[in-house]
């Protein structure tokens, strides 16, 4: 019998149910590596980790280990184009070709940044196939989609963005400050609050960075028994064109490049902190990042509809996930950030003036029914 690793890290006594619930995944056999840390009111309450860093199990989860969390990287994405509406230099209805003039080609002169960030651009998938290396060139991706034609009339319905959504607002961001999406983080949100979260990461980081450990043949099966269908079809290219599968997030280009709806790298602590001053009205410590009305109208409700891609319902605020029937992310309805592909998940509360966030390696198959999380969320919100 294996002996559930130890659990490391720092939990306020009040919170010792969290760390409880933490720690039952591990010993159900539920994880390979993971983090959780949860604020209130700014201050760091719960900081947990365990486990390992490799499917071998052989590299211990170190406090420092950073990991990809997939599209939870997409509430970094929405945090900088709204810190660009709070500045009044960037206009979520006006058409995104004042920023991006190529982009006004194929019938999208009047999509505007609004579309981009609720996913109801139309340009969820490219119609012409490319290779996983394009995820690798910026230029080549904006390009491209600037040719796209939108595959339905943008504003009339939502379909995840999974990938293109990084480049769309990438590229806005990048028009309007001559930064890429990465260095714009770096420099306007993560550096002055000290958070260790990356979009393109150093050589320098890889020794930290734990290896991502896809489901297993069976359990995908499990997950998706008549897996199939049209491979021309939205939802098909949407997902997988540029070709994209769970171990591509452990090799260097993977790291290297700047894919804002996909490759960032951290932990629960970088995650649960950047959430956090989204959690107490734009400010944490001496830093403000957004004023409190911006924060409002970023988590007013946009979309709550069929996934055209997704397939089930979603309650999309400006780029943030919302909480909802079908995905409860707590008790209160001002709960918004983002979850990843394999079961990241980083989230603020207003209400309760919290956030939290779960990151680990080990993907779970499908895109719902992962109850790590759901769990350890319980115990926090019943320690309040």
């Amino acid at each position: 019998m294996t002996t559930a690793p130890m659990i490391h890290g720092h939990c306020d006594p009040r919170f010792l149910a969290v760390r409880d619930a933490f720690a039952a995944n591990f010993a159900a056999g539920r994880e390979v590596g993971a983090s959780f840390a949860t604020t209130v009111e700014g201050e760091l309450v719960v900081d947990l980790w365990g486990g390992y860093a490799d499917a071998a199990t052989t590299r211990p989860w170190e406090r420092d280990t950073i990991v990809n969390v997939f599209s939870t990287t997409k509430a970094m994405t929405a945090l900088c184009a709204h810190l660009l509406v709070d500045r009044g230099q960037l206009d979520l209805d006006a058409p995104v070709t004042r920023y991006w003039p190529e982009f006004g080609q194929a019938g999208k002169e009047r999509i505007t940044t609004r579309h981009l960030l609720t996913h109801s651009a139309g340009l969820a998938a490219l119609r012409r196939s490319l290779p996983t290396e394009a995820l690798y060139d910026w230029t080549r991706m904006v390009e491209a989609l600037a040719a796209e034609t939108p595959w339905w009339e943008p504003g009339s319905a939502n379909g995840y963005h999974a990938m293109t959504y990084g480049y769309l607002v990438g590229e806005v961001v990048r028009r309007l400050t001559g930064k890429t999406l990465g260095r714009f983080l770096r420099d306007e949100v993560t550096a002055p609050l000290g958070a260790d979260f990356h979009i393109g990461l150093a050589p320098s980081e890889d020794a930290r960075v734990a290896e991502m450990v896809p489901p297993s043949a069976a359990e995908a099966a499990a997950a998706y028994p008549s897996k199939g269908g049209d491979p021309q079809s939205l939802s098909a290219r949407a997902l997988n064109n540029p070709p994209l599968r769970p171990e591509f997030g452990n090799r260097p280009e993977w790291r290297r490049a700047e894919i804002p709806a996909a490759n960032g790298h951290g932990n629960a602590r970088s995650v649960a902190r950047v959430m956090a001053a989204l959690a107490c009205g734009g400010r944490l410590g001496g830093v403000r990042l957004l004023g409190e009305q911006t924060i409002a109208k970023a988590i007013e409700e946009q979309r709550y509809a069929k996934d055209l891609v997704l397939g089930f319902k979603m309650r999309w605020g400006l780029g943030f996930m919302l909480t909802s029937r079908e995905l409860p992310l707590g008790p209160n309805p001002r709960t918004f950030g983002h979850g990843g592909w394999g079961g990241s998940l980083g989230f603020a509360d207003l209400d309760a003036r919290v956030s939290w966030a779960y990151i680990m390696n080990k993907m779970s198959p499908g895109t719902t029914g992962d109850t790590r999380a759901a769990g350890i969320l319980a115990a926090l919100y019943g320690s309040l």
